[in-house]
């Protein structure tokens, strides 16, 4: 089967509904290709129970449509789910689930993007043809997990944490938590809540911040330069959280807004986890060295036995599985090679979005630069 159209989206996350509504909006044709049987598989599916969006509301929300006034500023995994059905919905965003993008390549005899894509549910190679090609698969496409000398043999449960629903199946087990982004700190305070006897692993310096100072900052930085701001959170921050280097916890030397910035890393929101830490309900750990069975060894020569291990060590992006012509957007890891705000746009057609390190914020300028690039291409208008 082959089928044209103007635009090809891979991928129905945010950033693949959000860009395929804005040209909508703008009377251009796309098809969105799914490998999931749902839109926002990531969220629908794999979000644990207790998340939040980690930023205020005004800064999650896609393009053209705002959340309900009575929404919290800080919106839950449930109904940002449903924002997002009423989005797709409004929009009339409609996807086509599970195909599975094997290749992408540009055809300059024809100057179209070629794509093909496996229907897992009849079983064959399908075939799309447009014009432009967006990729939205973002940077979260597969589960993350390092490679850890003896893993392969540890005798307890390993799971990434988008498996992770709750902690109640834990029970009073002796569980390992890897990573201590927002993820693996709420996951850790969450298996705290539910009985688990907890460890967290923190193998570099994070900023731990409250949602509050967050807020704040994001709306100062409209106003004050970021250096001001980062001086102002970290006082702050120091007075309600006091010396965490005792704890196993260090400060990064560049302030929270500054390494966003550069990086792309956010702050840990805390959601209680320090607490915890402090009253030694949770442990926090170094690097793991290696694994025997279920023994557990660290770099700082500690040796423990666990009964689980849940990685919160993010995820990695998946396009040079299947990007035969990236039209020289992305590197080697399937990032693009310009940073933001000039990472959106390749040759040939070719887009991405959701590759920022900017959240659902960067999703949805991305989403309108792209939709409104791609038709002035089309009018021919400057």
């Amino acid at each position: 089967m082959k089928q044209e159209t103007m635009v090809v989206i891979v991928g129905a996350g945010p950033a693949g509904i959000a860009t395929s509504a804005c040209l909508n909006l703008l009377s251009i044709p796309n098809i969105v290709l799914e490998r999931e049987d749902c839109y926002a598989s990531l969220w629908q599916k794999k979000a644990y129970d207790r998340l939040k969006l980690h930023l205020t509301k005004n800064f999650c929300q896609l393009p053209h449509m705002a959340f309900p006034l009575s929404a919290p500023t800080f919106v839950p995994k449930n109904m940002f789910v449903q924002y997002l059905q009423n989005y797709v919905y409004y929009f009339t965003v409609d996807p086509l689930y599970q195909r599975s993008v094997e290749s992408a390549r540009y055809d300059r005899s024809t100057q179209k993007w070629v794509v093909t894509a496996k229907n897992s549910v009849l079983g064959l190679v399908e075939e799309y043809v447009g014009e432009f090609l967006v990729v939205a698969t973002g940077e979260n496409s597969e589960g993350y997990i390092p490679n850890i000398y003896g893993l392969e043999n540890f005798k307890g449960l390993v799971i990434h944490s988008s498996e992770y629903e709750n902690g109640k199946k834990f029970g009073d087990e002796k569980v390992l938590v890897v990573a201590a982004g927002n993820s693996g700190m709420e996951i850790a305070y969450d298996l705290c809540n539910w009985g688990a006897q907890t460890s967290i692993v923190i193998r570099s310096p994070i900023h731990v911040l409250t949602k509050e100072l967050v807020q704040l900052g994001m709306y100062l930085l409209k106003y004050i330069s970021c250096t001001f701001i980062d001086k102002m959170v970290l006082t702050l921050s120091k007075l309600l959280y006091g010396d965490l280097d005792r704890y196993g916890i260090q400060r990064p030397r560049k302030g929270p807004f500054s390494l966003k910035k550069d990086t792309g890393r956010s702050p840990v929101i805390d959601v209680g986890t320090i607490s915890k830490i402090k009253a030694g309900e949770i442990e926090v750990m170094p690097t793991i060295k290696d694994i025997k069975d279920d023994q557990i060894k660290f770099t700082n020569g500690q040796e423990k036995q666990y009964d689980a291990i849940v990685f919160a060590t993010g995820f990695k992006s998946t396009v040079r599985k299947w990007l035969k012509d990236d039209g020289g957007l992305f590197n080697e890891k399937g990032m693009p090679k310009h940073k933001s705000p000039n990472h959106w746009k390749g040759e040939y057609g070719h887009y991405c979005v959701g590759f920022a390190s900017a959240r659902l914020f960067g999703i949805s300028n991305d989403a309108k630069n792209i939709a409104n690039d791609i038709s002035r291409l089309v009018r021919g208008t400057n």
